[in-house]
């Protein structure tokens, strides 16, 4: 599992690793309208999924808005925002944000993306800082758990593995 950090103290992930060259594994979060989002639900894209501990902190908040403007220059690359937070609370950010260019999802229910990706965090019940990108076939093709969760990811080496990826 990957190590990570929370302002500097260890904590545990619960669920596995996913790595490059893995097959994508399946989720079930929840869209701002309480409607089921599966990673099914974008099969043929190509997908950029942005993970965060809450959408309402700065870092989080930075991320989110990086990743919007990026979206706006990918091609048939569709952008996820992962988040535990309440799907109204996300509504309401997204709307106060103008966040137009990502779709922000809540697992916030039973933690599915979490424990699939390996990124729920046992003692917070948050996830950790990561970004995936998930080809069209539903292959994994890159994967960055950001070791300390307060840090930023590397946001050139995420858009540039969504531009490559088919």
């Amino acid at each position: 599992m990957a190590s990570i950090t929370f302002k500097g103290n260890p904590v545990t992930l619960l669920g596995n690793e996913v790595k490059e060259g893995d097959k994508a594994p399946e989720f079930k979060v929840l869209a701002n309208d309480l409607s089921e989002v599966s990673l099914a639900d974008s099969k043929g894209q190509v997908r950029l999924i942005s993970v965060v501990p809450s959408i309402d902190t700065g870092v989080c908040d930075a991320q989110t808005r990086r990743f919007n403007e990026e979206a706006s220059k990918l091609d048939n690359v569709k952008v996820l925002t992962v988040s535990v937070d309440l799907p109204f609370a996300q509504k309401r950010w997204c709307a106060a944000a103008g966040i137009e260019n990502v779709q922000t999802v809540s697992d916030h229910r039973d933690l599915s993306f979490g424990e699939a990706y390996g990124v729920a965090i046992q003692e917070l019940r948050l996830l950790a800082r990561a970004v995936f990108v998930v080809d069209s076939n539903d292959t994994v093709t890159y994967a960055e758990y950001v070791s300390e969760a307060t840090d930023h990811p590397d946001y050139e080496a995420a858009v540039e593995a969504a531009k490559q990826a088919k």
